[in-house]
């Protein structure tokens, strides 16, 4: 079980059974709005509600690795397109639906709704 708290911390509880361990796997020192994996499992997005978008491979243990940074106080979510994990969705509170690639974070395209999300 992945878990954030509210300072940005991102906790692994592994649970067997009536036990269970606690680990923490990274700190990314902003309020995570929300946890999604990949369609595979391999990675996880970390997302804040201030436009940052974090990478964390559980296999790997690593830290997490900062991919984009929108800088937009009106950003919604994120979440992987799929198929594959080599693009990420977001969208703002205005309407705007962005494409970014996972690999470094460069800007793919952006569709504007025309309206409010």
């Amino acid at each position: 079980l992945y878990f954030s708290a509210q300072e940005g911390i991102l906790i692994f509880y592994h649970i067997k059974e009536l036990q269970y361990e606690m680990k923490i796997c990274a700190d990314i020192s902003q309020p995570i709005s929300s946890l999604i994996f990949s369609p595979d499992y391999t990675s996880l997005l970390l997302v804040t509600d201030q436009g940052t978008v974090y990478s964390y491979k559980p296999a790997h243990s690593g830290e997490a690795v900062k991919l984009l940074d929108t800088s937009s106080s009106c950003f919604l979510a994120a979440d992987f397109l799929t198929p594959g994990n080599n693009y990420c969705v977001s969208v703002t509170v205005s309407g705007e639906v962005q494409v970014w690639s996972l690999e470094d974070g460069t800007f793919l395209s952006k569709l504007n709704l025309g309206i409010e999300v």
